[in-house]
């Protein structure tokens, strides 16, 4: 009786944990390049009362077998990479990648971090930053006095500089990187992951080359997220919820009627 109001108690904690997960994809509905995180589950150990395949005599062996589960827990979050809609914008510095690949940003303390979202803008020293001023890698300098801006499906940016030169010069590149296992990469938060040892190294290159995505000028990818997919989970997860919370109470209510004889 006891076993049951803790087993419960781990549906219920897992089914929190579930739902704190889809607030968040919620939360990210209109997050630039976000990608929807699912839960994995996993049973616990098993207490095995009568082991299958054991002689009952010795001509016959027990068919099956008696084993109560403790519970469950939370085990992993797996993220979907799977590409959301590419929006259009009027900037000529947003750029999705319309394909496989992450852009290389450098972060604060020096390492490089990997994102999806291109809302990109020109710093004070003309290079080519996110949102929160963190630096594109690929070495894109826009000159005070260029026009024009155009950045190609392979990465390369030109402009047209000064007033009487009709030819475009090219003032960068902009390379992304792949990773065998996208899924093992840390969210570090700002649309921004790092990688980790289940990640692997990245594999930088050019944009529409060696499977990576090519890069679309003057568009934003918006977030995965599936509302009515994370709502139907949503109520899927209240039910699970109230199930295992009325297990608790009917383990309770058994519990007062056992003290009672």
């Amino acid at each position: 009786m006891v076993q049951s109001l803790c087993i419960a108690a781990s549906g219920m904690q897992a089914q929190q944990t579930h739902l704190d997960v889809i607030s968040n994809n919620l939360a990210n509905v209109s997050t630039t390049g976000f990608k929807r995180a699912t839960t994995v589950f996993e049973d616990l150990m098993y207490q095995n009362l009568r082991q299958a395949g054991g002689n009952n005599t010795e001509q016959t062996q027990l068919p099956t077998g008696l084993q109560l589960g403790l519970g469950v827990r939370t085990v992993a979050t797996s993220r979907s990479y799977t590409q959301g809609s590419l929006q259009q914008s009027d900037k000529s510095f947003d750029i999705a990648i319309n394909g496989n690949g992450f852009f290389q940003v450098e972060l604060p303390d020096g390492t490089t971090g990997y994102t999806r979202d291109g809302t990109f803008e020109i710093n004070a020293q003309g290079q080519l930053v996110t949102a929160n001023g963190n630096r594109v890698l690929g070495g894109v300098t826009v000159p005070a006095d260029a026009r024009s801006i155009t950045v190609g499906k392979d990465g390369v940016v030109t402009a047209l500089i000064g007033l009487n030169n009709p030819q475009p010069q090219q003032i960068g590149t902009i390379e992304t990187a792949s990773f065998i296992n996208p899924a093992g990469l840390e969210p570090r938060g700002q649309n921004v992951y790092t990688e980790t040892q289940a990640s692997g190294n990245p594999v930088a290159g050019t944009p529409g080359a060696d499977g990576l995505g090519y890069l679309m000028q003057g568009h934003l990818e918006t977030s995965n997220v599936n509302v009515v997919q994370e709502l139907v989970c949503m109520i899927q997860t209240q039910r699970a919820y109230e199930m295992n919370s009325k297990a608790v109470t009917t383990s309770d209510q058994m519990l007062q009627k056992l003290t009672q004889l």
